[in-house]
């Protein structure tokens, strides 16, 4: 559905022809030269945008702005006036205004300006929306209800592999919540009643792994003064997971592959044999793939823990998660904290959009967990996040010289739409959300764009040149 944009000018001139301008442009509009009616009309339809004359009879632009606001708070207002001192529009801006245009008023600036207004109301009905929606806690952030492709299609193949007995090698970079999907397997299986224990591997020094896995007998090491259970006979009747299962060495591989092939292991120090009944689940952010062909990982162990493959996809793959997860985030640690909720705002939605997440969904879990602890109103503000996601690194850009060709603006656009893309690796759903566009609309204006830039190129009148 084309966004609705409501027009309130008392010229009927001036309305037609920035109606005329937005429908161009995709936009639907509705105009209206009654500030009162104009009022009443707003309440009752949801308009993602609203075009404001400032030069009003009865009632000053000011004032009815204000007015709106107070009625429709999430929609965001362009005021257009064609009073071109400052002051008008710093006073416009403290009335509430999002933007300010003056007359005549430029195609393409009004086009940017109610691109970014319609933009910022989507991204403030979503974040409304993921209040509204109810603070039902999860079993666990990954189980999020999740319109993100890649997570559907982890979530169906983890829900097959959980009946089964299979042993289950996920992959994913470090903080997407391997473990999470562990749990979730372990939870749907046949072995829910039992434990599920968690070693990583990483973490334990590779001459005390052995007997972190398999246990030991009392003496069968300095400092062994009692006997030890290890990890797999911990696990009995339940699951055992191996995360960063890659950073285990050569010989413990061998001695981990017998185990899983014999099903049975031996403490250290012991001279016998004894049987375990555990699921083994094992995890790592390496691609094991090459790490087998780099001769650091046994090729029979691989495909001993690989019997199925599951792949937990990166927040930069499921853009779409970003602000349910903060929500959801965000309430668990005001929760636990026993403050009163807070809520995102606009500003902070879009930079938690922009931001890359190196880190994952654990860079923003701890992200939320900084806003609950030292926001200090209701609704979070930029100050209130790390600077690395406040402040972005901005590329550096060549000046402009004084001889350079004038670009037009359809090839200003196209380079727009592409450097966006870029900026987030090709993430077609976050431009998407960072140009304000659907993805066919997106599709459809670079395809527009590079055949009017080939018109051009051979002397040739693009077909409906001046109509974007």
């Amino acid at each position: 559905m084309a966004d609705r944009v409501l027009i309130i000018d008392d010229e009927a001139e001036q309305c037609a022809l920035l109606a005329e301008l937005l429908s161009r442009v995709g936009y639907s509009t509705e105009s209206s030269t009654d500030p009162y009616q104009a009022l009443e009309r707003a309440g009752q339809v949801p308009f993602s945008a609203i075009l404001l004359d400032l030069g009003l009879p009865d009632v000053t632009g000011i004032e009815l702005c204000e007015q709106l606001l107070a009625q429709c708070p999430d929609v965001p207002i362009v005021v257009v006036t064609a009073d071109t001192r400052m002051i008008k529009a710093i006073e416009a801006m403290r009335a509430g205004a999002f933007d300010y245009l003056t007359k005549p008023v430029d195609p393409q600036r009004l086009e940017l300006s109610v691109t970014r207004a319609t933009q910022r109301f989507r991204l403030l009905r979503e974040l409304r929306r993921l209040r509204e929606a109810g603070r039902t806690e999860p079993q666990g952030a990954l189980l999020l209800p999740s319109t993100s492709p890649a997570m559907q299609r982890m979530m169906r193949l983890l829900e097959r592999v959980a009946a089964s007995e299979a042993s289950v090698l996920i992959q994913g970079e470090t903080g997407t919540g391997k473990e999470v999907a562990a749990r979730a397997i372990h939870e749907r299986s046949v072995r829910a009643a039992g434990p599920f224990v968690a070693l990583n591997c990483a973490s334990v020094p590779p001459a005390l792994l052995e007997s972190e896995l398999f246990g030991h007998t009392r003496g069968a090491f300095t400092d062994a003064r009692t006997e030890r259970t290890g990890m797999f006979l911990a696990a009995q009747g339940g699951t055992l997971f191996l995360d960063e299962v890659a950073e285990m060495p050569l010989d413990m591989q061998a001695k981990l592959l017998r185990a899983l092939q014999e099903r049975l292991i031996r403490p250290v120090g012991s001279d016998r044999e004894v049987p375990f009944d555990a699921r083994v689940i094992s995890a790592t952010h390496r691609d094991l793939e090459k790490e087998v062909k780099a001769r650091r990982f046994r090729q029979d162990l691989f495909y001993r823990l690989n019997v199925v493959g599951l792949r937990v996809p990166s927040l930069r793959e499921r853009a779409e998660d970003i602000l349910p997860l903060a929500n959801y985030f965000l309430d668990r640690f005001c929760g636990h904290t026993g403050r009163s909720p807070v809520s995102l705002s606009y500003l902070v939605a879009e930079r938690l959009l922009a931001h890359d997440w190196p880190g994952n969904v654990r860079e923003l879990e701890n992200c939320m967990e900084r806003i609950s602890a030292i926001a200090r109103f209701e609704q979070a503000t930029l100050d209130d996040l790390p600077e690395h996601i406040r402040l972005p690194a901005i590329a550096a850009t060549t000046a402009a010289q004084d001889d350079e060709p004038v670009i037009h603006v359809d090839e200003f656009r196209r380079r727009h739409i592409e450097s966006v893309l870029a900026k987030v690796s090709g993430n077609k759903s976050k431009a998407s959300a960072l140009l304000g566009v659907d993805r066919r609309t997106l599709y459809r204006k670079l395809d527009r764009y590079n055949r009017r830039a080939d018109a051009r190129k051979h002397g040739d009148q693009p077909q409906g040149e001046g109509k974007e």
